[in-house]
């Protein structure tokens, strides 16, 4: 018999409490902008408290109109899917009960950093469940990584981060339409957890498991459409202001083809960034798929989800610093080996601090002195590739050669593997040997 639900929480509360503490911790990183320094853009960048929160109340007219079904021009509709956007919703309709329009702005922003405080522990809690007793303490990282800390604030990805937890652990326990719904949601709130249906795709093509891949397919695509058809029907116009946006944005910051057409490259910093962006994907999707086929032991999902989505975004045409909150629990159940992840983590907390004395730098301000040049970025925007680069390169080793990888000591196939843990293989390009 199971032993109660409590006493079963017992092991998770203390890294419930380190997740609340770097919740807080990322709150106090913004308490210099909170008091009155989102109204100077300097002092924003020079205190490196920027968040999208505070600013978008005001720009997307969030005081007086509702997401998608706004009346404003078209590039001031909320750029979001649409379960974001109704997060959105639901804080402002708190939010206006406040006094003037400032301080609705500032009750936003505190109200959004309660709900993604929140996020963040759920998140932590349901990675150590999906992790396993053997590497509960792996969510450590997720709670207190620098990075995480620096960047939990600047945006609502901390929801879509919970929401992929939550879809893992239901695929580990075999909860096939659970894990639908919450990808589904998941991928209506961000767009990069779209980049798992591959993994799973791929595991499935090798163990032959597809009634389970289908109906969680099933349901992802029922939820996905539940919530998106009735804005899709009433407010197509702030519907379609997302998928627009996606595809006629330009390359933008924290993106390698920035460098390129920073440096006047032939070719990489000439050509259409988003069929560079788009071919690079598709080669580095094919290794991981061949990858996946060809290794010796099928790989863990983990495994494929984490060089699925560095792959996304290292490829992408912007690389803001809060998609460090998409990777590093996927890096961490990946390969959770302390010293390639606290090199990428000095990485990004350079990236973090970079990104803000480059644009302080830039015009419209033009504070050169307060700021740094273009080669001092790319040394941060080069930093996050290699880095990443670095841990890919690890886990296609721990792929090629299972014994090294950490994770599969002792008994344990994929625990997060759900239908594919100790699965036979059915398809794959080379004899496999377990």
């Amino acid at each position: 018999m199971k032993p109660p639900v409590y006493i079963r929480a017992v092991p998770y509360l203390p890294l419930g409490l380190f997740a609340a503490l770097g919740a807080t911790l990322a709150y106090v990183v913004r308490l210099p902008c909170r008091t009155g320094g989102w109204n100077d853009q300097v002092s924003t960048y020079t205190g490196f408290c920027y968040t999208d929160i505070y600013p978008l109340w005001f720009d997307r007219q969030l005081s007086t109109q509702n997401p998608y079904f706004a009346q404003v021009p078209f590039d001031k509709q909320v750029e979001y899917p649409v379960v974001l956007g109704e997060v959105m919703q639901a804080i402002a309709w708190l939010a206006r009960t406040a006094g003037d329009v400032v301080a609705q702005g500032v009750l936003f922003y505190d109200i959004t950093v309660v709900l993604l405080s929140v996020c963040l522990v759920v998140g932590v809690l349901l990675m150590a469940a999906v992790a396993g007793p053997t590497r509960r303490w792996d969510a450590l990282w997720y709670a207190l990584a620098p990075s995480v800390i620096l960047a939990a604030y600047i945006n609502w990805d901390l929801v879509a981060g919970a929401l992929s937890m939550a879809m893992l652990l239901a695929w580990a326990r075999k909860r096939q339409i659970l894990a639908g719904v919450l990808l589904g949601l998941a991928i209506a709130t961000k767009f990069y957890p779209l980049m798992f249906v591959g993994a799973l795709f791929l595991l499935t093509l090798r163990s032959a498991r597809w009634r389970p891949f289908l109906v969680t397919m099933g349901a992802a695509a029922a939820a996905w459409l539940a919530v998106n058809v009735p804005f899709m029907i009433f407010a197509w116009d702030g519907w379609r202001r997302f998928y627009v946006f996606s595809q006629e944005r330009g390359v933008d910051w924290g993106s390698p083809w920035l460098f390129f057409q920073n440096k006047g490259w032939p070719l990489l910093g000439t050509a259409d960034v988003s069929l560079l962006g788009f071919g690079s994907l598709a080669l580095l999707c094919l290794g991981i798929a061949l990858l996946t086929l060809m290794a010796p032991r099928r790989p863990r999902l983990a495994q494929i989800c984490f060089l699925a989505l560095a792959a996304f975004m290292m490829t992408n045409k912007v690389w803001s610093p809060q998609f460090v909150l998409w990777l590093i629990p996927f890096a961490v159940l990946a390969r959770p080996n302390w010293k390639p992840l606290a090199l990428w983590q000095v990485a990004e907390v350079w990236y973090f601090f970079a990104i803000w004395l480059y644009l302080v730098a830039q015009p419209p301000l033009d504070r050169a002195d307060l700021g740094i040049g273009d080669d001092t970025y790319f040394t941060a925007v080069w930093g996050r590739v290699i880095t990443i680069g670095i841990m890919m390169a690890f886990v296609v080793r721990d792929i090629l050669r299972p014994d090294k990888d950490v994770v599969r000591q002792g008994d344990i196939d994929d625990q997060i593997g759900g239908v594919f843990d100790q699965a036979p293989d059915r398809f794959t390009l080379v004899p496999a040997s377990r």
